[in-house]
């Protein structure tokens, strides 16, 4: 039975023959390796073309901001994982990832989306940002849905990352149509909430990575490929010095019952 397009069964990406790993229309021996940064590897076999180095700066600057930031869910989730099951280390680092969504990590493709739609219509309809940006967190809120790349439970006077991010792309000269839709939508929000917000790290890195080239359609993989790392020294740490069962045992005191009694 035939499901989906079969039109194309073509790939670009990497072939090889008896003397030659073909990657991207090179030589993995006699070209990448030893010649190129792992960035910018990352950048080439997702694009197609080698970064430019502004292009690899905002890469660098992005998986460093979003690798790491203690034991969120997605490394809790991990650390728990290896303690359970210390034979499948990957298992581990899958358990991290699997969670990465709109809420936690993955936030940052859904910012992108949003952003990109509004900066869109903005063009398409040859409109104000602000304007534009106005309707869009309004439509959100109709829908009683967060405002995506705004807000943090912690750094709730502005996360320092994504400030950083932003403040490196004026430096750099990089600030295009979806930075500048990002801080409309920030300028919105106080008059369409009600409230202001602050610009999260995963409102940033959407914007700057669209801003100077980065796909659409790959933001998410920014977040899991930096956060495949932060996991890996999360599990050496595990193997260490274990702290699984610690968090596992918290949970569980932490959560009371409240079902039927026996």
């Amino acid at each position: 039975m035939r499901i989906g397009k079969q039109d194309q069964p073509y790939s670009a990406i990497s072939t090889s023959t008896a003397d030659v790993i073909n990657v991207r229309g090179k030589d993995l021996v006699g070209e990448l390796i030893g010649q190129i940064d792992f960035t910018s590897y990352f950048w080439f076999l997702v694009t197609g073309t080698p970064p430019t180095p502004v292009q690899r700066f905002f890469a660098d600057a992005v998986l460093v901001a979003i690798a790491e930031h203690g034991l969120v869910p997605s490394v809790v989730a991990a650390r728990m994982t290896y303690a359970a099951a210390p034979e499948a280390f990957q298992g581990a680092v899958a358990a991290g990832l699997l969670g990465c969504g709109s809420v936690v990590l993955g936030s940052a493709e859904t910012t992108g989306r949003f952003l990109s739609d509004l900066v869109e219509r903005a063009d398409r309809e040859n409109l104000d940002p602000l304007e534009v940006a106005r309707e869009g967190v309004k439509a959100l809120r109709a829908e009683r849905k967060a405002i995506p790349g705004f807000g943090h439970p912690l750094h709730s006077d502005g996360d320092p990352r994504g400030n950083l991010l932003l403040r490196l792309a004026e430096e750099k000269g990089v600030t295009g149509r979806h930075i500048r839709m990002l801080l409309a939508v920030r300028e919105a929000l106080p008059e369409t909430l009600g409230r202001p917000l602050p610009i999260n790290v995963n409102g940033a890195i959407p914007a700057v990575m669209l801003d100077v080239g980065f796909p659409l359609a790959a933001l998410k993989g920014i977040s899991l490929l930096a956060r495949t790392g932060g996991l890996i020294g999360h599990l050496q740490e595990e193997s260490e010095r274990p702290i699984g069962f610690v968090l596992s045992h918290h949970a569980a005191a932490a959560i009371d019952y409240d079902g039927e009694a026996v």
